[in-house]
């Protein structure tokens, strides 16, 4: 049987990918405010970050820190606010985890250029 993350652990786990998270938004922003301020249209941002290494592992650690994130946040106003049973909110957030997950890196890969 696989062995289940306590309460405080889960906590410290959504704070981390929080820590994580919280600079990559910054620069994401950033980053998006110059392209829409210089005029870069979707296929210029696209060429631009096509092959670009630094970007995919930026996104890349992006969507996992996400990945995280959100479900866990997700769980916990489902226990609190919802009434959700702790084993069922915990399926659902590993469901949407995954979904995330699936989904980002999908895009990231789309983005990159890196399975052309």
């Amino acid at each position: 049987r696989a062995k289940v993350m306590n309460e405080a652990q889960l906590y410290s786990l959504q704070r981390l990918s929080a820590v994580i998270m919280a600079p990559l938004v910054l620069v994401h922003l950033i980053t998006i405010m110059y392209a829409v301020r210089g005029g870069l249209s979707a296929e210029e941002i696209l060429a631009r970050t096509s092959g670009a290494s630094a970007w995919t592992v930026f996104y890349g650690v992006f969507v996992v820190a996400v990945s995280v994130h959100a479900p866990l946040g997700l769980r916990k106003i489902l226990i609190e606010w919802a009434g959700v049973k702790r084993r069922l909110a915990g399926w659902i957030a590993v469901m949407l985890g995954g979904i995330v997950f699936i989904t980002g890196m999908r895009a990231v890969i789309a983005v990159s250029g890196v399975m052309a």
